[in-house]
């Protein structure tokens, strides 16, 4: 089969300015919000990116189950607005994931622990504990208790006893950074 010529682009195909709206990262990856600066960055997450880990429960913040990172920080995606967004990092539950795709050493010891049962809460919980493990590498009974998260099923002695199996992990899996 004989090669292809190359490539090249018509004449008439100029290029474009710099597109304005919010630049910001989603799990290391730049993107940009050309939309509704007021739009809740849980609804661009799912409805744009199709990042659908992050869940929509109570829709006040009350609940976690939204929870990301942002710049490292706990946040409520249904309250945060884009427009707070500009030249932020933002971290999903997905991005919790290590670069070839296995589970984190958190994730594997929810697996582990068996912590999920019906699972809705438990993205926004992995966000919570890994931002907890960020601060608090060996938290005590009392930095688990400060724990915000709520979960319907009852599962935070398996989320504790999970929190506890990663801080114990040894160093040399390594941990995705947020």
């Amino acid at each position: 089969m004989a090669p292809l010529p190359p490539q090249v682009p018509p004449a008439h195909i100029t290029p474009q300015p710099k597109r304005s709206g919010i630049h910001l990262q989603v799990n290391g990856k730049p993107y940009l919000h050309a939309g509704d600066p007021d739009m809740p960055l849980l609804w661009w997450l799912r409805d744009y990116l199709q990042l659908t880990g992050t869940k929509y429960a109570c829709g006040i913040g009350a609940c976690g189950a939204c929870s990301v990172l942002i710049d490292g920080e706990p946040a409520h995606a249904c309250l945060t607005p884009m427009q707070t967004l500009a030249g932020r990092k933002v971290t999903t539950v997905e991005g919790l994931a290590l670069a070839d795709g296995s589970p984190s050493i958190l994730q594997q010891a929810w697996i582990d622990e068996d912590a999920i049962l019906c699972g809705y809460c438990q993205t926004g919980q992995l966000i919570a504990a890994h931002a907890l493990l960020q601060r608090h590498p060996q938290p005590s009974e009392a930095e688990l208790d400060t724990l915000p998260n709520l979960c319907r099923c009852g599962s935070y002695p398996r989320i504790r006893k999970a929190i506890l199996r990663a801080a114990r992990a040894p160093a040399g899996k390594p941990e995705n950074p947020a």
